[in-house]
């Protein structure tokens, strides 16, 4: 792990765990974590309600949804608004607006690559979304990440979103190993809520969220560079 001055961000205040054993695999959020497509998801919310006359007046306070599914921010809307387009097709609208921008910026973290190619040697791996399908297969068809994850589990597999559990429970399922066996990588509260009440262990990245706001996890880092420290098999021999 990396020392002391690699971490200053890293409040005093924050209680330090340690990962406790190793682990039978290993299951990754994705916005945030794989790919910096959190401000990309503003960006597409903010460009539907251009489009349907509120850029003002939607009443949306990003931050509340950090690592929630679209569809969690889509039902409140609705909600507040009443709009004329379904809960269904609000999705999709946003799905296209997303993609879209996806393909355009491309946004991997550039550390990313290298970190699930070498995990990927020694562990069953997974990606657990708060996204739809689409999105998910977009994402990871950057940079040839796909072949490396052996369960993709999205929102649309599942009935509660994070910060219920049910999406890594999922995953799980799939990976055909004991959640206590698994290390989750995620970068929101409600993610880092939702391992640990799947009965995972999780480190937390500060890409989004300060180490504060994500004290409960097992661990908090920095950096890609910590997370290979912690987890074996994922720094190069």
């Amino acid at each position: 792990m990396a020392d002391a001055e690699a971490l200053p961000r890293m409040a005093d205040s924050v209680e330090q765990h340690t990962l406790n054993g190793r682990f039978s695999a290993i299951i990754f959020d994705m916005d945030g974590v794989i790919v910096d497509s959190e401000p990309l998801h503003v960006r597409a919310f903010l460009d539907i309600f251009r489009e349907m006359g509120m850029e003002n007046s939607h009443g949306i306070d990003f931050e509340a949804y950090l690592g929630k599914s679209d569809r969690t921010l889509w039902v409140d809307f609705v909600e507040m608004h009443r709009p004329k387009q379904t809960l269904e097709e609000l999705q999709e609208w946003k799905q296209k607006h997303t993609i879209n921008l996806l393909r355009h910026e491309r946004p991997i973290f550039p550390e990313i690559p290298a970190l699930v190619a070498r995990l990927a040697e020694t562990h069953p791996l997974a990606v657990a979304s708060g996204s739809r399908h689409a999105v998910i297969d977009t994402v990871l068809k950057f940079e040839g990440l796909r072949p490396h994850f052996d369960v993709v589990v999205s929102v649309q597999d599942v009935e509660r979103t994070k910060p219920a559990p049910d999406i890594f429970l999922r995953a799980a399922e799939l990976l055909q190993v004991d959640p206590s066996e698994i290390c989750v990588i995620e970068d929101s509260a409600a993610g880092v809520e939702a391992a640990l009440s799947a009965g995972m262990q999780v480190i937390a990245i500060t890409n989004s969220l300060g180490a504060e706001e994500l004290q409960n996890a097992t661990c908090v880092v920095n950096s890609y560079e910590e997370i290979g420290g912690l987890l074996p098999g994922a720094v190069e021999a």
